[in-house]
């Protein structure tokens, strides 16, 4: 593995990084001023399409998507400097450039799975920006860390197939801009365990489809990833040409959709605790506490290097794992994959509660970015998978090489 950035990754990170100075910083507490005059926590403050409008035109648009005949064509390994950067205005960044989840992931399926009428319909304009998406797969009633639970149904009736269930933590749907939901349910309760399950195209103004609510995450409305809503699905009728795939792919579709899904949150995150790192120093340059600064203090020093330590472990970890999916592909980096998602949000985590420890009351409060960034990576260890499931199956494969 070659450790130096090739020239085109140079060159887009000193684009990325003047984008983010000039343009993103600055325009945070915009972007929280016009969301509280709204007085709607999903809303879409103006400034986010004046952003958009300028990554587009600085050539900083679909860097995540490694097809040149729909993004930029960078490798992952290529892409992860890129990501790491965005981390650092998570809430802003990875959607003004066109790479926020859940569209991401959602461009990815249609782009490998969806049919040449799908992607004209619905890759197309969510590749312009012009619309948001939906994924749909979580369930209220069932344990969903194991996916095979699910019990929405999707039933063939003629050229027709009827979906009946009820979704929550579905990314993507409190955005007013979502148009489409893909939904992941049962088409065979009777086949194999992971042959039972169909991904469906759902537009959002089908008959029989109700948003019930928004979910906020640790009180925060996650609107810049599109929100998360409860959905009830009933008697929703939708041609049979929006199955995603053939009958009792859903569960393997999941899957190629979720290992990309993953580096790119690890990722950020490892550009969210060099944020906060970057908080910590500040502030512990500046205070003082107890007749001296909090630089001067021991316990203060430690988290600072510590810090430093965890970060660059899990950032070599996580190129890495890059590297190897670029050149053995996603199954050949499953462990690896498995890895950085059970270490990387418990790093930033870690380095974000020294952060906001150094900042006292403030670092609780709106007025540093720390309590959301901290929110954020807490939530990372649910998502795509809790940490518990990572570490189980982990451990399964780390046994079967001496078994």
């Amino acid at each position: 593995m070659e450790f130096a950035y090739d020239d085109r990754t140079v060159e887009l990170r000193q684009r990325l990084e003047a984008f983010l100075t000039e343009c993103v910083h600055p325009a945070e507490p915009v972007h929280h001023e016009q969301v509280l005059a709204a007085g709607d926590p999903w809303a879409r403050p103006p400034v986010m399409d004046e952003l958009k409008a300028e990554a587009r035109a600085r050539g900083l648009w679909n860097l995540f998507l490694p097809d040149a005949r729909y993004g930029a064509g960078l490798t992952n390994l290529q892409y992860a400097p890129l990501a790491e950067l965005t981390g650092r205005s998570p809430h802003l960044a990875p959607e003004a450039l066109n790479c926020a989840a859940p569209d991401t992931g959602n461009m990815e399926l249609l782009a490998e799975f969806g049919s040449d009428a799908q992607r004209e319909r619905w890759l197309a304009p969510l590749l312009a920006g012009e619309i948001r998406s939906a994924f749909c797969m979580t369930e209220p009633e069932v344990a969903s860390s194991d996916a095979t639970n699910i019990a929405t149904r999707i039933t063939r009736d003629g050229d027709h197939y009827v979906v009946d269930g009820r979704k929550w933590w579905s990314s993507g749907a409190m955005d007013p801009r979502c148009e489409i939901f893909i939904v992941m349910g049962k088409t065979d309760p009777d086949a194999d365990r992971h042959r039972q399950q169909s991904m469906i195209l759902v537009p959002r103004d089908t008959p029989g489809v109700t948003v019930r609510r928004g979910m906020t995450v640790f009180g925060y409305s996650d609107a810049p990833h599109g929100g998360h809503a409860e959905i009830d699905f009933s008697g929703v009728r939708v041609p049979a040409e929006n199955l995603v795939g053939a009958e009792g792919t859903g569960f393997a579709i999941a899957q190629a959709r979720l290992g990309p899904g993953r580096i790119h949150h690890c990722m950020r995150l490892v550009g969210m605790a060099e944020r906060a790192l970057e908080l910590l120093c500040r502030r512990a340059l500046d205070r003082v506490a107890f007749g001296r600064p909090l630089a001067e203090q021991g316990v203060v020093r430690e988290w600072i290097a510590e810090s430093r330590v965890r970060i660059e472990q899990a950032r070599l970890l996580v190129l890495k794992t890059a590297w190897l999916m670029d050149t053995v592909g996603n199954k050949g980096a499953h462990t690896e994959i498995q890895a950085i998602k059970i270490a990387t949000p418990a790093m930033a985590e870690w380095v974000i509660d020294k952060a906001i420890q150094a900042y006292g009351g403030a670092g609780v409060s709106q007025d540093t970015p720390l309590a959301a960034l901290w929110a954020q990576a807490r939530t990372l260890r649910l998502a795509d998978g809790p940490d518990e499931v990572h570490r189980a199956s982990l451990a399964r494969r780390e046994l079967r090489r001496w078994s």
